[in-house]
């Protein structure tokens, strides 16, 4: 596609959003679905609260992870453009044990300024590391890349990581179009104009001796989201006339190239969460088993214009022996459920259907090759 055409693309789907955008949000607060298998979400894991931040002007947003009375963290980073806070610290080899929330924001690396508002509400109820003139709230974040729907200039910052925090509730987590996955897509291997939305998704599984594994990601994908039983794309890369998927896997056998997507502008970030106990060595390896339920869901994943990075928290509630490999390996599996679940729970928007629309015979948007106009029917 040529430059012209590109920035058309873009200014298209731009003007398009300022109007579909609220409502969409709203649609995927209510949003139901599932790969299959039970349900659930991380704030099963006892001691732990969520809440999110949706921004009504675009598609953008942060989600955060409360852990107020402190948390064991590890962090695995897999892909090549990765925006990243205090993941040094998590290292087992350094000082700090425990953190106190964890951030998931769109934005890109202007997102990463979510966890100072968080560290603010964190002040605010005396919870964060002593050290001795007062508390440092501990909060680490990653960020994906969601520039490029809507007004770039309106992307999260300090008072949405602050309002997202003080929103935070044990409630079962809202999905779809909210918080960090609010402008998340996937499929761009030739650009947004042959992607699909997604979203955030969660998963939990609870074992009959109190055990519970739970995961939220926001999907934001260079490849595609996958059906785990058949390896066929659920959401993902278009054909050219939009009403169909490619699959990117197909497309790149085929001999496709990328369109120019540029490092950073996709990525899967995520959390997983037991009520298990770990060291900080434990729980960095659940991280590094956590990304097989990316590889299971994701195709192509960790990939150089993928930014992929997974936490695991540990409340220490549950004493357990050889606690690594049950738990990453049911890291693994809840990881694979929410990623399913960021797609089948995102709302469309103008030229970018959701794997629920995409096929009908009158779908709600128009969906868009290169070059076309967004908004050019009503339905």
């Amino acid at each position: 596609m040529s430059e012209i055409d590109r920035r058309g693309f873009a200014a298209a789907l731009a003007a398009s959003l300022s109007a579909a955008w609220p409502a969409a949000a709203g649609a995927a607060q209510a949003a139901k679905a599932a790969d299959g298998a039970p349900g659930g979400g991380l704030t099963d894991v006892g001691g732990l609260s969520v809440g999110h931040f949706t921004d009504a002007r675009r598609p953008t947003g942060c989600t955060v992870v409360l852990a107020e009375a402190g948390a064991v963290c590890g962090v695995d980073v897999r892909g090549g453009a990765p925006g990243t806070r205090e993941t040094d610290l998590l290292d087992p080899v350094n000082t700090v044990q425990q953190v106190h929330a964890l951030v998931l924001s769109g934005g890109s690396a202007f997102g990463l300024d979510t966890a100072t508002g968080v560290m603010r509400h964190l002040e605010e109820k005396g919870i964060g590391f002593p050290v001795g003139v007062g508390r440092v709230p501990i909060v680490p974040a990653a960020i994906l890349f969601d520039l490029g729907l809507g007004n770039w200039k309106i992307r999260p910052d300090a008072n949405a990581g602050y309002a997202a925090a003080r929103a935070a509730s044990s409630a079962p987590v809202a999905e779809g179009c909210v918080g960090a996955g609010a402008g998340a897509t996937v499929g761009k291997l030739h650009g947004l104009g042959r992607a699909m939305k997604s979203g955030t998704g969660s998963a939990s599984v609870r074992l009959p001796n109190g055990v519970v594994v739970a995961a939220l990601v926001a999907v934001n994908a260079l490849g595609d989201v996958v059906d785990r039983a058949t390896g066929r794309p659920i959401a993902g890369l278009r054909t050219e006339d939009g009403r169909s998927l490619r699959g990117t896997l197909e497309a790149l056998l085929a001999g496709e190239r990328p369109g120019r997507p540029l490092p950073g502008e996709n990525t899967a970030i995520g959390v997983v969460a037991t009520n298990v106990a770990l060291t900080k060595t434990e729980a960095t390896r659940v991280a590094q088993m956590a990304h097989d339920g990316l590889a299971q869901a994701v195709r192509p994943v960790h990939t150089p214009w993928d930014g992929d990075t997974l936490f695991a928290l540990s409340t220490g509630a549950v004493p357990l022996d050889d606690a690594t490999l049950l738990v990453g390996s049911l890291a693994a599996e809840v990881v694979a459920r929410a990623v399913v679940r960021a797609v089948l729970t995102a709302t469309a928007l103008p030229g970018l259907p959701s794997a629920a629309d995409l096929g009908r015979s009158s779908p709600p948007v128009d969906v868009l090759p290169y070059g076309g106009r967004a908004g050019q029917r009503e339905r």
